[in-house]
């Protein structure tokens, strides 16, 4: 479902490209010209967005007719086509790049999703997101790392209890930001606190910290920490986690694994719009 919120970043991105006319295909194409084509994967993805993409074209002309050949979620070979547009060839490619846009990165996150959670099969690790989104992106780009398999982690700042390196400094030590947020904590939210050493962990499970957020541990590190909270607390951890290394934190025995990667780092995938012009009459 297309939200308010999407409906507004649709209109923002087609302002900024399309805002002032499209004077190219103004000057060579005749005003009733018609093209048809489809969206092709250039590689193999997961992908994610095409209701975006749909909402795009149908945002610049209502008499586009995009029809879906497959579906969020669905894993893509090169050739796959993703989608069928039809319509006045003006507004086909005025669409274009801004629907590739949104396609291309959504899909490029839940791409790298699914890789890491492909990673950590047969562990009891779990893979999260974090709230290093795209500014305005946020509930697309939690929504591709769902279509991936992985899940989300805080949506906002109101969604969970998670004391950080500056609060607990501002609080003076680990046991006493965890006090007070139990005395504060709306009923129904887990305190969750970042601990980079065993000291600290001690200090959070003593205060009765219900998670633990093992912050830039290494992985052996990380199955110390795992086997001195002996069951106490759910364990994530975070901090520099790759593809590379989630697999060495899911067997170190964590629960949770987020990684600010899914969204931030990963690469858009390629996908092209391949149309072929009608001339009127």
């Amino acid at each position: 479902m297309i939200t308010p919120a999407m409906a507004a970043l649709i209109d923002l991105a087609l302002e900024e490209d399309l805002g002032r006319g499209d004077v190219t295909s103004e000057a060579v194409l005749a005003a009733e010209a018609t093209a048809g084509g489809a969206i092709i994967a250039k590689q193999r993805l997961v992908l994610f967005g095409v209701e975006i993409a749909e909402a795009v074209f149908r945002r610049v002309d209502v008499g586009i007719r995009f029809v879906r050949r497959a579906g969020d979620g669905e894993e893509l070979s090169p050739g796959d086509v993703v989608a069928t547009v039809d319509g006045p060839a003006r507004a086909v490619l005025g669409a274009e790049r801004t629907a590739l846009n949104f396609l291309q990165r959504l899909s490029g996150i839940a791409t790298l999703s699914r890789a890491f959670v492909r990673a950590v099969e047969g562990t009891r690790a779990t893979v999260v997101d974090t709230r290093k989104t795209a500014p305005g992106w946020r509930a697309l780009d939690k929504a591709a790392v769902r279509a991936g398999g992985a899940a989300n982690h805080r949506a906002d700042l109101a969604s969970g209890i998670l004391i950080k390196d500056n609060h607990i400094a501002a609080c003076g030590s680990v046991g006493e930001a965890v006090r007070r947020a139990r005395r504060q904590a709306p009923h129904g939210l887990r305190v969750e606190v970042e601990v980079s050493t065993l000291a600290a962990l001690d200090e959070a499970l003593a205060a009765g910290a219900e998670v633990l957020l093992l912050d830039n541990v290494a992985p052996q590190q990380a199955r110390e920490m795992v086997e001195r909270a002996a069951g106490r607390a759910l364990i994530e951890v975070s901090g520099g986690v790759r593809l590379s290394t989630v697999r060495a934190y899911a067997e170190a025995g964590v629960d949770r694994i987020s990684a600010g990667a899914l969204t931030h780092s990963a690469p858009a995938v390629d996908l092209s719009l391949e149309i072929e012009v009608r001339s009127a009459g």
